[in-house]
């Protein structure tokens, strides 16, 4: 992340002063950051990972010398199997980031868990809500068994994913509309009560939708979705730059929102393929971002090995 923060930064730095040239652009803050504060940017991401592999190893380190003989490690993975066959495990997994939210007085329907990216110093809200996402990945890749409970259970979270994200169009309307165009027969603070119980189990619901989605359907080996998912994270890495300069270059054509956005995939995603390709794929930066790639050796019977 050293590395990278200050290749991609530079770029979008210049961006936005190419930006501020245009009507209401460009970033109205100063440089250099006073600290903690600072532009982590997309690059966020990287940086709470990178918390949590801290406290996840120590939490674990700890546990092997407390827990010689595995038996609360046992009882851990006995309760949180308990949990996931219960058709209310979203609910229950969701009471943790719904109290963070509640307890954030700032915090509506609209923004979601607060993004940790002008700080070094992550806020409580982002700990609670990636942490326990992290927690449950980490438990569940201890009982990876427990993935075929999300697997068969696709359609459903699917539906009512899809009902609550429309119920959550709703709520957005209502709590970031002028005071008294909407009339309320209850107060802000209930229907912002009404938007944390829905929104926090929506968040698992969704998660367990697209898991059981990809199991079902794409679990199958396939050359296209293996390239596309090595690519993603370099992708990810620097795609903003590339994606904040054509918004300025669009932000000056009176077109509708949707043929921006899609000129804007059109035309970003093909060289960011070709980079990956070209500079990341078969280079030291890929084995870097995504490991050694496994190497085929065919066997004398025809069969193929990877070493």
């Amino acid at each position: 992340m050293r590395t990278g923060w200050p290749i991609l930064f530079t770029p979008m730095y210049f961006i936005a002063i190419w930006a501020s040239h245009f009507p209401n652009g460009g970033w109205s803050r100063s440089w250099p950051p006073v600290l903690p504060n600072f532009p982590l940017t997309h690059l966020w991401f990287i940086y709470v990972l990178l918390e949590l592999y801290v406290v996840v190893l120590l939490l674990r380190g700890a546990f092997v010398w407390l827990d010689a003989s595995g038996r609360w490690r046992a009882v851990i993975d006995r309760v949180f199997a308990g949990i996931m066959k219960s058709p209310l495990a979203p609910l229950v997994l969701a009471i943790p980031i719904g109290a963070a939210f509640c307890l954030d007085q700032r915090w509506i329907n609209v923004t979601g868990v607060r993004t940790p990216d002008q700080s070094l110093v992550t806020n409580a809200q982002a700990w609670i809500g990636f942490g326990t996402a992290f927690a449950i990945g980490w438990l569940l890749h201890r009982q990876i068994d427990l993935l075929r409970l999300i697997e068969r259970r696709w359609l459903p979270h699917l539906l009512l994913a899809i009902t609550l994200i429309l119920i959550r169009f709703v709520l957005v309307g209502a709590m970031t509309s002028a005071p008294g165009a909407l009339k309320l027969p209850f107060g802000f603070a209930t229907l912002r009560l009404v938007s944390v119980i829905l929104y926090a189990p929506a968040i698992w619901i969704s998660t367990f939708a697209v898991i059981g989605l990809a199991l079902r359907f794409m679990s199958g080996f396939s050359p296209t979705w293996r390239y596309l998912a090595d690519a993603s994270y370099w992708v990810y890495l620097i795609h903003l730059p590339i994606v904040m300069a054509l918004q300025v270059a669009l932000s000056q054509l009176d077109w509708p929102g949707l043929i921006k956005f899609g000129v804007l995939l059109v035309v970003a995603l093909p060289p960011m393929l070709a980079s990956y390709h070209l500079l990341v794929r078969f280079t030291f930066i890929g084995v870097v971002l995504n490991g050694r790639r496994a190497e085929k050796h065919l066997l004398p019977q025809g069969g193929i090995a990877t070493a």
